[in-house]
């Protein structure tokens, strides 16, 4: 084989896909029942779009971006997150003027240009999630509570939600100030020093040991609200313990994009090493108009997919997405094997998952496969079954094997397993 997968890009393959699949299945189940539409959008957008709407100083707009010139000469980047291609399509399809807010969701690859490691690709999968045009503080508690509720159905118990706020456009910047007063005072590299002047709440999300040494003695921005932040705020916990939803305080979180204001949240798992967070979000009060469109309030969390899938199986709960089929055909001669392939699409129609022994397979080869496939009834088929009008149904929990008529095998099936 010459070629291999590009580095840094995470694949699913079965049977390790079928976790993938189930939590981007019961993640759509879960806010379907919330009221949030589907959106398919591009993997990649006008160059401009992240620049003006992620942040110039983010390590992901200087460092991490794919950009490329297309062959219109134009700049164009493959998304390294879905908020602000969300945005820009509710903007373009007049989304926000309809109901409000515009609740929407989306899955799919992004794409950052990262050093590879366990949990951190170059091309990574997320499910987004935005509520675009209201600042009600209990559409933050919202957005929590379906992300944190996903999280319990795929059957993940060892999270840790941390929760801060970076206040708004009127206390964030006596807070700034504080931050660089202090911040100027200590001893960081170039680079480091010139990023406390473009936006130093960028430094408070340094992972190197060096800098968080350092950062001990930070104002916290919790310390600097106004009272409408601190209200908001206060709302958005009361709200989160009304749902008996736990968290923990964090006063230095920011995570790692500009946009964010106010409510700010991270999902870590204390079984994947250094990169711990699964997933985060936040409030974006000011987006929209950072990339042309009208003042219009927005929260919304992207959340890994890949780590995800790593935590149900770090937690052993992966193993119960595994796909299965519920009747495996075992046919036994040339016209059994037609007659078994007939029936094979006449109980998937009728809404059951199943298969069949393909190739000229034995009985015993075909049963081993049967048991392999995870089916809970094997379908024998044999040319004598096929003089009688019959099939043998197996148990093959039990073992229990009974004769049935061809004529009323799969109304049976459909009463044992639907």
């Amino acid at each position: 084989m010459t070629f291999q997968a590009p580095k840094g890009v995470s694949e699913y393959t079965p049977p390790r896909s079928a976790a993938f699949r189930r939590a981007i299945d019961t993640f759509a189940a879960t806010v379907t029942r919330a009221g949030y539409g589907y959106l398919e959008l591009p993997v990649f957008e006008d160059t401009q779009l992240y620049a003006r709407g992620v942040g110039e100083s983010t390590d992901v707009v200087t460092k991490e971006m794919y950009t490329f010139q297309d062959r219109g000469g134009r700049s164009v980047t493959l998304r390294p997150e879905f908020t602000a291609g969300v945005l820009r399509a509710v903007l373009e399809h007049g989304l926000h003027n309809g109901q409000l807010p515009a609740k929407v969701w989306a899955v799919g690859p992004a794409f950052r240009y990262e050093r590879p490691q366990a949990g951190r690709y170059r091309q990574f999968y997320q499910v987004d999630l935005e509520a675009i045009g209201s600042d009600d503080p209990l559409v933050d508690a919202e957005t929590i509570a379906i992300a944190w509720d996903w999280y319990q159905q795929l059957g993940l118990q060892r999270l840790t939600l941390l929760l801060n706020t970076l206040g708004c456009a009127e206390c964030r910047p006596i807070y700034r100030a504080a931050l660089q007063d202090f911040l100027r005072a200590l001893d960081l590299d170039e680079a480091t020093r010139a990023r406390v002047e473009i936006n130093p709440l960028r430094v408070l999300d340094d992972k190197r040991p060096e800098v968080k040494a350092q950062l001990e003695g930070a104002p916290l921005v919790t310390d600097h609200l106004c009272a409408a932040c601190k209200a908001h705020h206060d709302q958005v916990r009361t709200a989160l313990a009304d749902l008996s939803i736990p968290w923990t305080d964090n006063p230095r979180l920011v995570r790692g994009l500009d946009y964010y204001t106010r409510t700010t949240f991270e999902f870590d798992h204390p079984l994947l090493g250094a990169q711990s967070a699964v997933g985060g979000g936040g409030r974006y009060d000011g987006l929209s108009e950072s990339i042309g469109g009208p003042p219009l309030p927005g929260i919304g969390f992207g959340l890994g997919l890949d780590r995800t899938v790593l935590a149900m199986e770090a937690e052993q709960v992966a193993t119960a997405a595994v796909s299965t089929v519920d009747v495996y055909a075992v046919p036994l001669g040339e016209e059994a094997r037609r007659r078994a392939f007939a029936l094979l699409t006449e109980l998937r129609r009728a809404g059951l998952a199943a298969d069949m022994a393909y190739g000229a397979r034995g009985l015993k080869g075909s049963m081993k496969a049967a048991s392999k496939s995870g089916a809970r009834y094997a379908l024998i088929l044999g040319e004598r079954d096929l003089e009688a009008g019959a099939v043998q149904l197996k148990d093959l929990e039990t073992a229990e094997q009974t004769e049935v008529s061809l004529a009323s095998i799969v109304d049976t099936l459909k009463g044992k397993l639907l």
